[in-house]
């Protein structure tokens, strides 16, 4: 298990293409950008409150190609919580979640019900016509794997927030949230995460 610090690790991984640096620089910098630019591995950082003290939300946006399996291994032995994203206008994309998933279990062993997992489904304004993964389809594999399930795009900001809020919200060894103080929140947050 990772150690408690001040920093709250999340690992973002998926297919080249699918839109995982445009989700989390859109969370980041509420910024996205049309072009596509391969990613090795960068690591952003956002103020969040943990535990009532504020820490930092470290977001790694993974590369998509499977060169690097040092790394991914390591991104997930030192991850607290994960973000598996495909497109919907790729079944293929889904597809490759598997074999993350199946290292995910193998580091941090096979009972997952304490680790914060989310399967996203991005680029859902996209049309019908070149979609190729229903939301149902989204939702019986996050299912099948005992993890939540989200659509998004980040080229909309649609659900964008509502997906790292979620992903903390899934926390169960600590209290931690997107608001500082979670003032944001009506409801009383226990031993949850939340994004200021």
């Amino acid at each position: 298990m990772p150690e408690q610090s001040n920093d709250y690790r999340v690992v973002v991984f998926g297919a080249g293409g699918v839109g995982k640096s445009s989700l989390v620089l859109r969370f980041v910098k509420g910024t996205f950008r049309d072009s596509y630019i391969p990613t090795i591995e960068d690591t952003y950082r956002q103020v969040i409150s943990c535990n009532k003290n504020i820490c930092t939300l470290q977001i790694t946006d993974t590369t998509g190609s499977h060169q690097f399996p040092a790394m991914q291994r390591l991104s997930i032995s030192k991850g607290h919580a994960f973000i598996l994203v495909y497109s919907v206008c790729s079944r293929q994309s889904l597809e490759e979640l598997r074999p993350i998933m199946d290292v995910i279990r193998e580091v941090k062993g096979p009972d997952l019900t304490q680790i914060p997992i989310m399967v996203v489904g991005n680029k859902c304004d996209e049309s019908a016509e070149l979609r190729e993964v229903s939301s149902s389809e989204g939702q019986a594999q996050a299912q099948e794997w005992g993890v939540s399930f989200m659509e998004t795009s980040a080229k909309t900001n649609h659900n964008v927030k509502q997906l790292f809020q979620e992903l903390l919200n899934l926390e169960k060894s600590r209290n931690v949230s997107l608001q500082i103080g979670g003032k944001a929140s009506s409801r009383v947050a226990k031993d949850k995460c939340e994004v200021m």
